[in-house]
This record gives structure tokens, C-alpha cells and sequence, in this order.
């Protein structure tokens, strides 16, 4: 029961509907007992010539009146209890999705995405049946059991009771071995649901991927491995899931053979009457649903356990960026300042003696190698991740003193992998602000170069772009997050490879809007095609992790080092495609 110690907040809070909701189960099992002991007491008129109408009339009405109250009260406690369990539901999805909002790149570099899912979805589900069905089959079974044991030892005879109970104990011992197996198997099962919604996720995502490389086949074999591995283990979960009712069925089936032989011998012995042999029988079965419960206990005890530990499991990690315990005001766009002594993702180096500044309204260039540190340099500024050797100052003050909302509200970001909402392009675009009008939108998209290209579709800004933004093109995808972006106006605009996608010319005509546009303003921008920063005030580049180079465009050309061969190469392939 060291579930219902873990969930003892959730019962707490809803105490009120879940004592309504036990003492309606309560009144039920009372009454439950009511039409046994009638129909005992007619069979015994019956049989001593004794029954007239009034009395029939009487037992009938009984019956009815019991049978609408029971009704009553089964939705009472249906919806205090079972419909009271979705909240629970509710709350640790909320808990879960707040945490996932909270944590670093690296908490999802860890955990893949279909894990994530089955944690909100299949482990959440198990937690709300154990809040609900769990909740309401302990106390409608222990009721029913005493009550009815009660009834059974008292009103008809406490030797039969006790002769008839006498497989239970067998019973118990049979059901905790296969609680036990079970729990162990459920575990080994959610596991594995686990791997297949993440396999599915997978899959669907690299669709456009596994068609073009022709590699359906192979895909749908690697699919059908995990969905076999996954069927094997929850078949061998249900064997033993499924040895649960037969068990307490054979054990029952025991107790009516031995309160029949019992039974016989007393009737014939005038210590009862045939009129209570049938009540205490059908008190009997009323006790098979208690026993019957105690399987379903189990299990569903033991798969909400696996579950909740499951859970907990990860809201238990910590987000290795943390808020400060003592923030600062909200800071201004200012000098930003770099000084990194060495970085690493894990054990992995990235950056090594990094050291320079960013004055406001400045446009800094990031270029270098691919893998030599410059998408690092921008998570750093954003806290994607937090530096340790070193610190990252803005306005002389370490970025760690600032709330992480209060520092990313001065930026807008531009990935190198652009995500799309599965939404229309107004809505993408206006993402961080859904009160900006139509005539904005519009507008940000002309700075984007994107606007005619939106305009030729059907449906113009109301287009909905698909998954991830599956219906448009690269470049497309690109422009539109950079509209997300710059339509907030941003104190500093972080552009990562932003523009990759896009030719020659619609890449000059982007980033001289964003030169008239930005007055005043940061703007950083990575790149592998140089002419996307030629107009900075300073360009860095990097590699392996260091700064090699630094200065304006005509600076690094005059130092003939990796700026200028990559610029000169450049130009010679613009000029062989125009040639061409």
C-alpha cells in the first residue's frame, strides 16, 4: 500500500467528494443484502403454506424500493469517485508538461520523445484507474465482505460462515504470488510501450527520409521487431493477469461446494431452514465480487505503483538551469560580454578561451567550420545551457542573476532547425504574440522576403502549413521563423544559419531590411555563407572552439587567413552559378 502513501495528497485534497462517494458505496452494500434476506423470508413462507398477497406485495416492494435506491446511490458514488479520479489525471499531466516547459536540451537529449508520451499517456492512464476503480473496489469489497460476513454469522449461522470461508486463505496466498509476478512483468511492459510509441514517433517523423532512401521495407521490419518484442512481453504479462479471476473463481467454487454438503446436513438436522440456506447462498455470491476484487487490486495497485514510480522518476530531475534565488530587475538591452574559460557538452569540449564583447545595436558575425562552437556560443546567451567556467555578462552583471523569462524576452531566436506549428502561417508567425493584427504579420513577412510566396497560395495567410510545416519548402520554413522572430521586434535578434536555405539575392534583400529595420538594436548572426555577414561590425571566427580570426570584412581579408580563402572561394562558385 505504499501507493496510497504516495497519493495520500490527491485523496486529501479531494476528501470531501471521496467520503461522499465511500459512504454512498457503504449504503450500497447494505442494501445489496436487503433482497437476499426477502427473497429468503418468502421461500420460507412459501414452503410453510404461510405467504398471502400482502406479504408478496410487500417483498416486491422491497425489492424496487432497494433497487431505486441503489441506483441512486451508484451514480453518487460514481461520480464522487470514479469521475473525481480524472483530476488526478489532470493534475500529474499538467505536473509532467510544466516540468518538460522547465527543463534544459539536454533532460530531452536524454530521454527520447516517445518515452515522454507514454509517460503522459499510458502511465497517467494507469494512475487514474487506481485513483478511480482502484479506490472504489477496496472500499466496495472490504464493505461488501464485512457486511455481508457480518449478516452471514449472525442472522443464519456462524458454522456455516465459517466452514465456507475456509479457502480463503489459500486464495490470498495464490493471489499476492501473482500480484507480485505481475507487478514484475507490468514494469517489463511499460517499458515496452514505451520503445514502441517511441519507434512510431520516429518513424512518422523520417517518413519523407525512409521513402526517399527506397528503405521501406527494412523500416517496417525494424517496426514489426519492437511491435513483436512488445506484444511478447504484455502476453506474458496477461498469463499472468489472466490466472487471477480462474483463481479466486476455483477457490470460490470451493466454498459453495462445502456450504452445500454443510448446508444439507444442518436442514436435515432443523438447525436452518431452507429459506436461509438460499439467503446465506446468495450471500455467498454476493462475497464473490469482494474476492474477485482482490485480484483486480492487485493488479491495478500494481500497475499504478509501476506507473507513479515512473512518473516521479522524472519530475524528480532537476533542470540543470536554474533560476536565481535572489533575481535581478528585468535587464535592458546593453554591452554583452563574453568570457569563456572552456565549455563542454557531458565530457565532450566545445569552447575554449573565448573573449569579447557585444556593444548595443551592434551586428556581430559568428562563422567558422561546421562543429567549431558557434551554435554553443548562442545557447549560451539564451541559457539553453549554463556556463561554469567563465560567466556570460550583460550590463556587467551575470546573465544566471536574471529570470530566464525576463532575459529571453529581450531576444528573438532563429534555430538552424526551424519547428513549425501544425497550425496556419498567420498563427505561426504571430506565435509569440497571438494579439498582433493581420496588417503586422503582412508586414513582417515583406521584411522576410516570404510575403509573395504566401500570397500565391491558396488560402494566403490562413494556409495551414502541416506537421512541422511538412507542405513548405526550406526556405520557406526559414523566412517564417524568422518572421516569428522579428515580428516581436526583439532588443537582440539571434539569427543560427538562418538563412541557408535561401539564394543570393533574397539573402541581400533580407538583410538589408534587417539593417534598416534593427537601428539601434543586437542582431548575432551564424553563418556558412560568408556574405551573410559581411556588413557586421565584428565577425569572429571559430575553430575548435576558439576564435581564430576577428574583425570586420575587410580586416580578416587582409589577414589572408580562413575568412578570406572561404570569402574568395565563395565568390568564385556565386560567379561560375551566374555564368552558368
Amino acid at each position: 500500500m505504499g501507493i496510497i502513501r504516495k497519493l495520500w495528497w490527491f485523496f486529501k485534497l479531494e476528501k470531501k467528494r471521496y467520503l461522499i462517494g465511500i459512504a454512498a458505496l457503504c449504503l450500497v452494500s447494505l442494501l445489496n443484502l436487503l433482497p437476499a434476506y426477502i427473497m429468503g423470508q418468502v421461500i420460507d413462507q412459501i414452503a410453510s403454506r404461510s405467504l398471502t398477497g400482502l406479504g408478496l406485495l410487500f417483498g416486491v416492494g422491497g425489492l424496487v424500493l432497494a433497487a431505486l435506491a441503489m441506483y441512486g446511490l451508484r451514480y453518487i458514488w460514481r461520480m464522487n469517485i470514479l469521475a473525481t479520479s480524472y483530476h488526478l489525471g489532470k493534475i500529474m499531466r499538467a505536473r509532467l508538461f510544466e516540468h518538460f516547459m522547465q527543463m534544459s536540451p539536454s533532460f530531452f537529449q536524454k530521454h527520447r520523445t516517445g518515452d515522454l508520451m507514454a509517460h503522459a499517456t499510458n502511465d497517467i492512464n494507469a494512475l487514474t484507474r487506481l485513483a478511480g476503480g482502484g479506490v472504489m473496489s477496496f472500499v466496495d469489497a472490504t464493505v461488501t465482505a464485512l457486511v455481508t460476513l457480518f449478516t452471514m454469522s449472525f442472522l443464519i449461522s456462524w458454522k456455516m460462515t465459517i466452514i465456507a470461508i475456509l479457502p480463503l486463505p489459500f486464495m490470498a496466498m495464490t493471489t499476492s504470488f501473482l500480484g507480485r509476478r505481475t507487478h514484475e512483468n507490468f514494469k517489463a511492459s511499460q517499458a515496452a510501450f514505451s520503445e514502441l510509441n517511441n519507434k512510431v514517433q520516429e518513424s512518422v517523423a523520417g517518413i519523407k527520409v525512409t521513402k526517399s532512401f527506397g528503405y521501406q521495407e527494412q523500416e517496417t521490419a525494424a517496426f514489426q521487431q519492437v511491435n513483436q518484442a512488445a506484444y511478447k512481453q504484455n502476453l506474458k504479462t496477461m498469463r499472468y493477469d489472466a490466472l487471477f479471476n480462474p483463481a479466486v473463481l476455483f477457490f470460490v467454487g470451493l466454498s459453495y461446494v462445502l456450504t452445500l454438503l454443510v448446508g444439507s446436513h444442518f436442514i436435515a438436522q432443523g438447525q436452518v431452514t431452507l429459506g436461509q440456506l438460499v439467503t446465506f447462498m446468495t450471500y455467498l455470491d454476493l462475497l464473490v465480487w469482494p474476492l474477485m476484487a482482490i485480484g483486480f487490486l492487485f493488479n491495478i495497485t500494481q500497475r499504478g505503483a509501476v506507473s507513479y514510480d515512473r512518473i516521479q522518476g522524472l519530475l524528480d530531475i532537476p533542470s540543470d538551469v536554474q533560476e536565481p534565488s535572489q533575481p535581478l530587475p528585468a535587464p535592458r538591452n546593453g554591452t554583452i560580454r563574453y568570457e569563456v574559460e572552456s565549455f563542454a557538452y557531458e565530457t565532450i569540449p566545445v569552447l575554449e578561451a573565448i573573449q569579447f564583447q557585444i556593444e548595443k545595436g551592434q551586428t556581430i558575425g559568428l562563422v567558422g567550420p561546421t562543429g567549431a562552437g558557434k551554435t554553443s556560443l548562442l545557447k549560451l546567451l539564451l541559457r539553453e545551457y549554463d556556463l561554469e567556467q567563465g560567466q556570460l555578462l550583460l550590463n556587467q552583471q551575470n546573465i544566471k542573476q536574471y529570470r530566464l523569462a525576463d532575459l529571453r524576452a529581450l531576444m528573438g531566436y532563429v534555430p538552424q532547425d526551424q519547428f513549425l506549428f501544425a497550425a496556419t502561417i498567420a498563427e505561426n508567425i504571430s506565435f509569440g504574440n497571438p494579439t498582433l493584427t493581420l496588417q503586422q504579420i503582412q508586414e513582417v513577412a515583406k521584411l522576410v522576403q516570404v510575403y509573395e510566396d504566401i500570397q500565391d497560395m491558396p488560402e494566403g495567410f490562413a494556409t495551414l502549413v502541416g506537421e512541422k510545416g511538412i507542405s513548405l519548402s526550406g526556405g520557406q520554413k526559414q523566412r517564417l521563423a524568422m518572421a516569428r522572430a522579428m515580428v516581436l521586434n526583439p532588443e537582440i535578434l539571434i539569427l543560427d544559419d538562418s538563412l541557408s536555405a535561401v539564394d543570393a539575392k533574397t539573402e541581400h534583400a533580407i538583410i538589408e531590411n534587417i539593417k534598416k529595420n534593427r537601428v539601434g538594436k543586437t542582431t548575432i548572426i551564424t553563418a556558412h555563407r560568408l556574405s551573410a555577414v559581411v556588413h557586421a561590425d565584428l565577425i569572429l571566427v571559430l575553430e575548435d572552439g576558439k576564435i581564430a580570426e576577428r574583425g570586420n570584412h575587410q580586416e580578416l581579408l587582409e589577414q589572408k587567413g580562413w575568412y578570406y580563402e572561404t570569402y574568395m572561394l565563395q565568390q568564385l562558385e556565386m560567379e561560375d552559378e551566374n555564368e552558368g
